[in-house]
C-alpha cells in the first residue's frame, strides 16, 4: 500500500513538472516571436502617428485637440484655418526641399534618398 501511494505522489510531481515546463516553453516561444516581430518593424507600425499637417491627420488631431483643449467654436474655426495653412506650407516646403536635394544627387543617391523618405512616412 505504501508503494502505491509513493508511485501516485511521484506521478503527480512528474505531471506538475511537465506542466510547468510546457507552460514555460509556451511563454518563452511567445517572447521570442514578439521580439522577432518588433525587430522586424512591428514596433514602428504600432507607434506610428499620422502627422497633423496631412489631410487624414488633420481631422484626427483636430478632434483630439478639441476634446482635450475644450475649445470654443470660434477657436475651432480658427484652428481649422491655421491647420490648413500650415499643411499647405509644409507640403510646399517638403516638395521644394526634396526637389532641390534631388538636383544635387546622382541617380543611385536619388534612389536611396527616396527610399529613406519613404521610411519616414
Amino acid at each position: 500500500m505504501m508503494a502505491a501511494s509513493t508511485q501516485l505522489g511521484a506521478r503527480r510531481a512528474g505531471s506538475r513538472v511537465t506542466g510547468v515546463v510546457a507552460l514555460s516553453l509556451v511563454f518563452l516561444s511567445g517572447m521570442a516571436a514578439g521580439a522577432v516581430a518588433m525587430n522586424l518593424g512591428a514596433h514602428k507600425m504600432m507607434h506610428r502617428s499620422v502627422p497633423f499637417w496631412t489631410e487624414g491627420g488633420k481631422e484626427i488631431w483636430f478632434q483630439r485637440w478639441k476634446k482635450e483643449l475644450k475649445r470654443t467654436p470660434e477657436q475651432s474655426q480658427e484652428m481649422v484655418t491655421i491647420l490648413d495653412d500650415f499643411g499647405t506650407y509644409y507640403r510646399t516646403i517638403l516638395s521644394d526641399g526634396r526637389g532641390r536635394i534631388l538636383r544635387i544627387l546622382n541617380d543611385d543617391q536619388k534612389r536611396k534618398f527616396d527610399k529613406l523618405l519613404d521610411e519616414q512616412r
